[in-house]
């Protein structure tokens, strides 16, 4: 059976219209996160890739790319709904979907190729990466929180893996910070990258359950599997090179091409 990564792809975005075809660094944003997907299929093996859209542009582009693509209904509001119809399309039901937002470009295609693995190998109903952030890490997390609060996410995590919840806020709080920064380099926040891989029964069940209200409060769609009572298991990953969680905002599209100017640009390695 092929598994399946699907990059749900709007042109409509309140905060950057249009947002999979700004360019950054001379690459489309869509184009920049085909190609991690390719590479981590070509990783993982048995797995194929596809847009997902409700545009006809983005579904132009990405053909121009050479990447299939599925299209799928206006109203759909999340990446896993859209990621979910896309899988159903399929003439082969695959049994791991793999949402890989089409707003980061960064994301190393080895991280998206260990969380397939990880899939394949558990039981949960979804499996993401986090990492554990150092202290200037953090730092920088709060610091860019301040133009952009609603980039970056964080997990709290229990020591087996499961998460116990995501948010937009830095959890967990922290009490005498300085006596913990002289125990160690590592704080005890765990950043969130936006990358999901589903088995596709869960991800059918989440897409027949109404939003649910954190998932409203946070605008963060994951909170629906953990209010479901599904679990969501967690992976730890090594913080990539060019660290930063999405393309959100006009500030993040400048941010992600400093980033390239000062660690090089890995879609031409």
């Amino acid at each position: 059976m092929t598994d399946l990564i699907v990059i749900p792809a709007r042109f409509g975005s309140t905060r950057l219209p249009g947002k999979p075809l700004r360019r950054i660094a001379g690459y489309s944003l869509l184009e920049r996160v085909v190609r991690v997907a390719r590479a981590a299929a070509e990783i993982a093996s048995d797995c194929d890739v596809v847009v997902a859209t409700d545009d006809s542009r983005i579904a132009d582009h990405a053909e121009a790319l050479g990447c299939p693509v599925a299209m799928t209904a206006r109203e759909i509001s999340s990446g896993s709904g859209r990621a979910c119809a896309a899988a159903t399309t399929r003439s082969v039901r695959p049994d791991i979907v793999v949402n890989l937002q089409g707003d980061a470009p960064f994301l190393p295609a080895a991280i998206v190729a260990a969380l397939i693995s990880a899939a394949r190998d558990t039981a949960a109903a979804c499996v993401t990466p986090v990492v554990h952030l150092d202290w200037p890490a953090l730092d920088a997390m709060r610091a860019h929180k301040l133009t952009s609060p609603s980039s970056g996410t964080t997990c709290v995590r229990a020591a087996n893996g499961l998460a116990h919840w995501f948010s937009k806020t830095i959890l967990p709080a922290i009490r005498d910070e300085a006596a913990l920064r002289a125990e160690g380099p590592v704080s005890p926040v765990f950043r969130h990258l936006g990358l999901y891989a589903y088995r596709i029964e869960a991800l059918e069940q989440f897409e027949a359950t109404p939003p649910s209200p954190y998932e409203r409060l946070e605008g963060l769609e994951q909170l629906r599997f953990l209010e479901m009572g599904l679990t969501i298991h967690t992976i730890l990953v090594e913080p990539p090179l060019h660290a930063m969680s999405g393309i959100d905002t006009a500030v993040d599209v400048a941010l992600a091409e400093d980033l390239i100017r000062r660690f090089g640009d890995p879609h031409t390695r």
